[in-house]
């Protein structure tokens, strides 16, 4: 598998996917992660799926606050999102947003055979409008348990301000790519030119973060990196 994470050494991280990850993995997550790694559609693409370490987090933090009520803000083949449908209860919801229904489409079967697709509510748009809609209910304010962002980062702020709207009280949400491979701590000259819009977005959506007083946060290096903010007002 490729190696997603940061850590220096490529047999320490297939030691710790086939040590903690992958003897824990579900059937319908692996199948999924492997239909995703080979579909000739994506070549390098491949790596967009949530890391199954980082996916094993998150499936963690999902137990530990009982969440019922989610937001995924990009979804590519699924991964994450048939995470959180086989986490939370069956009576449990996701809004799930991708602007790409087709790449949807590639895992849904996978979601279907596990039968959870009843919990997924797929909007085919960008995020923005969702969320606005979302916030003209005042039955919404509040009311998610937890949402997980993997998607543009020019957005991640404007999520974020929406996001602690719609999150409840003590309700977590994790962004995805957060070190942006390690690029937000090398010098801008040495990043390759279509990489440093990307790189400069990271880096400022991170000094806003760390800086923002209603969430507590924590960066992981895990995959490409995660920061969990659970709101606390």
């Amino acid at each position: 598998m490729e190696n997603k994470g940061l850590l220096q050494s490529r047999e320490l991280y297939q030691y710790l996917l086939e040590t903690s990850v992958y003897p824990h993995e579900l059937q319908p997550l692996k199948e999924l992660r492997d239909v995703t790694a080979s579909h000739p559609c994506f070549c390098y693409r491949a790596t967009m799926a949530t890391a199954p370490d980082a996916g094993q987090l998150i499936a963690m933090l999902l137990k530990l606050i009982s969440a019922k009520k989610t937001i995924e803000i990009g979804v590519f083949t699924g991964y994450s999102l048939l995470l959180t449908a086989l986490t939370i209860p069956d009576d449990g919801r996701i809004v799930a947003i991708d602007q790409n229904r087709d790449t949807y489409e590639i895992g849904l079967p996978i979601i279907r055979k596990a039968a959870v697709e009843h919990k997924i509510d797929f909007i085919e748009s960008e995020a923005l409008p969702v969320l606005d809609k979302l916030l003209e209910e005042n039955l919404n304010h509040e009311a998610f348990d937890f949402a997980f962002v993997d998607a543009d980062k020019l957005n991640y702020l404007k999520y974020h301000e929406k996001l602690l709207k719609l999150l409840k009280l003590g309700g977590i949400v994790v962004y995805d790519n957060t070190l942006w491979g390690g690029l937000v701590a090398l010098p801008e000259e040495s990043v390759a030119e279509e990489m440093k819009a990307g790189r400069h977005f990271t880096i400022e959506f991170n000094k806003l973060l760390a800086a923002d007083t209603r969430v507590q946060i924590s960066q992981v290096p895990l995959g490409d990196g995660i920061t969990i903010c659970k709101r606390l007002h």
